[in-house]
């Protein structure tokens, strides 16, 4: 009668055998390899560059603007320039602390 360790030594080359034929087998063939379309990436969380709100600071901005009320800085002068009503308005959105990136410089 076979003890437990030489079954287990005869299983074991049994198995490496037919694992080294399929092996071998495989890397004989050629496989076509199809191209994998690219998966999209998780979801992002915020994507925004300026929060929904600031655009209301904006908007205000360009409304006084328009009424010939909004002033500039120091000197006091009316702002005539759409570009610079925006800059005022998103000045001031820093100011109060919303999601705004930096100026450029």
């Amino acid at each position: 009668m076979a003890t437990k360790k030489a079954v287990k030594k005869s299983a074991k080359k049994a198995t490496k055998k037919s694992t080294a034929k399929k092996a071998t087998k495989k890397s004989t063939k050629k496989v076509a390899s199809k191209k994998v379309p690219a998966k999209k990436t998780a979801a992002k969380k915020s994507t925004r560059k300026y929060s929904p709100s600031v655009g209301k600071n904006v908007e205000r901005e360009m409304h006084e603007m328009k009424r010939s009320k909004l002033k500039s800085g120091r000197s006091g002068k009316k702002v005539t320039s759409r570009k610079q009503a925006i800059a005022i308005g998103l000045s001031e959105a820093r100011k109060e602390g919303k999601k705004v990136p930096p100026p450029k410089k």
